[in-house]
């Protein structure tokens, strides 16, 4: 069974019972199933016509990216590097989006015309304190992202680097050298922009952060780095219009994929799922998807664990447990369309008769055999498994993937019986964190 979208398509042959034998879903059972995402289907529409959710419909704006536009020429002038601080929802959305440039890809090299961006999404005393060392301060700038423009970690690293900014170029060089996202009400990060006359942007205070990347917050560092920002909008709205457009469930690809993940872990006992891209730009993605997943669905004991994976290099690493350790795993694997590219391998260097399999082959030749071969090998060892295929990452497919993501989780929260917007356990440790600093 495949469902056909412009930019990507899914394949979940390989998650039903005539593929994997029992551990994979019988027809009436997964119909059962996909019968029941049909009210999540019509919030979804309703949601989106009546503004309740903003993530169904910002896709469609324009105003808000031309908001963006001298915020990124501020930030870009006379800068060498970009520090973004945020944490979680805040910056891994954009770092998705980053990697459609290269970024911490292997071989990657930022031109000299652009500058450099370092996301600094997890705390670390010595990771900071080198960068204030080796950073210099005079041609770096800082973008702070933070919704509720509190959050401890994203305001230690915001404080300390107004204080070396302040130390090393004195206060009146706060103006030039920072910029804000954070919520339109009062809060200790705007308090603190708005007293030194930083470039301060609205984050759409009905947008939750995991939920935030096809907004300013994934899409100003998007434009940064010199992405279409509307390109992604695009994609996002591609995946998005057929349920705007009444698509029934079962030829509607986020509805397919919420209902087999919610089966299988309710009737096959398949409680995590991997997420294996076969293509580097896509490593961050992963982790993007691994924050969605886990911190929307997993609330009263309800939800499957989100694992990321690379391909191929955790073939080296996790396949082997993923083949012949417990079977409790939906696998979900993305592949490109790659055969043909990359470096070739010339005949004259490949006449060892154990390297003959590599002679005339491409890079991309060696990883879609691998691709392929990774689906084939979790079929034939009846493990799960559903298949996308994208032509290439690019804006518009990585829009399409993560508003699929988005939809997806959404409607699995349907099933399952929970908010997908909240996060109430989180909330216990952030309370103990500040009582073990106030007791130091």
């Amino acid at each position: 069974m495949t469902q056909d979208q412009p930019l990507y398509q899914q394949n979940i042959d390989g998650v039903l019972e005539q593929s994997v034998g029992a551990h994979g879903l019988q027809p009436d059972v997964f119909s059962a199933f996909l019968a029941k995402t049909k009210p999540a289907l019509n919030n979804i529409i309703q949601a989106a016509q009546d503004g309740g959710l903003p993530i169904l419909s910002v896709w469609r704006e324009r105003a808000d990216l031309d908001a963006c536009a001298p915020v990124v020429k501020h930030l870009k002038a006379g800068a060498r590097d970009v520090v973004i601080f945020g944490t979680g929802g805040s910056s891994l959305g954009a770092q998705a989006l980053a990697q459609i440039t290269g970024y911490r890809t292997a071989g990657h090299v930022t031109p000299d015309d652009v500058p450099r961006v370092h996301f600094f999404d997890n705390l670390d005393a010595d990771g900071l304190a080198a960068a204030f060392e080796n950073l210099d301060l005079k041609t770096t700038k800082f973008l702070t992202v933070s919704k509720s423009g509190g959050t401890a970690e994203t305001m230690m690293q915001m404080l300390t680097a107004v204080d070396a900014v302040g130390r090393d170029l004195g206060a009146s060089a706060l103006a030039k050298h920072f910029a804000v996202i954070t919520e339109p009400a009062g809060n200790p990060l705007r308090r603190l922009a708005e007293k030194h006359g930083m470039a301060v942007l609205d984050h759409n205070p009905m947008i939750g952060g995991r939920f935030s990347v096809l907004s300013n917050v994934g899409l100003l560092p998007a434009l940064l780095m010199g992405l279409d920002a509307g390109a992604v909008r695009e994609g996002a709205g591609e995946a998005l219009q057929p349920i705007l457009d009444g698509a029934a469930p079962e030829t509607c690809a986020p509805a397919i994929g919420a209902a087999l993940s919610v089966a299988l872990a309710e009737a096959k006992g398949k409680t995590s799922t991997v997420l294996m891209p076969y293509a580097e730009r896509l490593d961050l993605f992963a982790m993007w998807h691994r924050q969605l997943w886990a911190e929307s669905l997993g609330k009263g004991g309800a939800g499957t664990t989100p694992i990321r994976a690379l391909g191929p290099v955790d073939q080296h690493s996790q396949l082997q447990l993923y083949l012949d350790g417990p079977n409790d795993k939906l696998h979900t694997l993305i592949m490109t369309r790659t055969a043909g590219a990359g470096p070739r391998v010339p005949e004259s260097l490949s006449a060892d008769p154990k390297l003959d399999y590599l002679a005339g082959r491409t890079i991309g030749d060696l990883v879609d055999a691998e691709q392929r071969a990774t689906a084939a090998a979790l079929v034939n060892n009846n493990r799960p498994v559903r298949v996308f295929t994208i032509d290439r990452v690019n804006e518009r497919a990585m829009g399409a993937l993560m508003m699929h993501f988005i939809l997806e989780t959404m409607i699995a929260a349907h099933l399952l019986g929970v908010d997908a917007f909240d996060q109430p356990a989180v909330e216990e440790g952030k309370i103990l964190a500040r009582q073990y600093l106030s007791e130091m």
